[in-house]
């Protein structure tokens, strides 16, 4: 079997790895990773998102030890567009958050128009934070939680620009 599932990944964080975890229970996965042009546009909160091949070498290193616990392949391809990879030919599962499932559901409708059998999408509920709310990294690079969900009351956030070379 093979699984698709995308996003920014920007920080890699316990819901995100709760993702991968089913992923690779299901078969060889491909990531969609959003390109530096595409993540901006994919945020609900405007906020400052890493380079590509940043973001890129964290993936990397979170899906590499997942990886051969399940003895798995695994591939990063670059997101030019939000319906991404999985609208083509060769996936059977599309792996989804509760609030993606919707862009789950475009896809396959994109897939019918092209002829290709619909993905099975697996819908894999939220992590919370120590608070009972969501981990999400808009929560992490505003200082709220960490990757992990712990509260960070002393913290400070990313903020909305990328860090000055100063």
């Amino acid at each position: 079997m093979h699984v698709a599932l995308g996003g920014t990944f920007d920080p890699v964080h316990d819901g995100h790895l709760a993702l991968f975890e089913r992923a690779f229970e299901l078969g060889a996965v491909t990531v969609g990773l959003t390109s530096d042009e595409l993540a901006p546009k994919t945020r609900h909160v405007d906020r400052y998102v890493r380079p590509f091949d940043d973001r890129k070498a964290d993936l990397e290193a979170e899906l590499r030890p997942l990886a051969e616990e399940h003895g798995r392949e695994f591939e990063i391809r670059e997101l030019d567009k939000p319906t991404g990879i999985a609208t083509e030919e060769g996936f059977d599962v599309l792996i989804v958050s509760p609030e993606t499932r919707g862009g789950g559901e475009r896809v396959n409708e994109i897939r019918e128009e092209k002829g290709l059998k619909p993905l099975r999408i697996e819908v894999v509920e939220h992590v919370p934070a120590e608070d009972g709310k969501r981990i999400s990294s808009t929560r992490i690079v505003s200082g709220e939680i960490d990757r992990h969900g712990n509260l960070t009351p002393d913290r400070e956030g990313r903020g909305r620009t990328p860090p000055s070379d100063e």
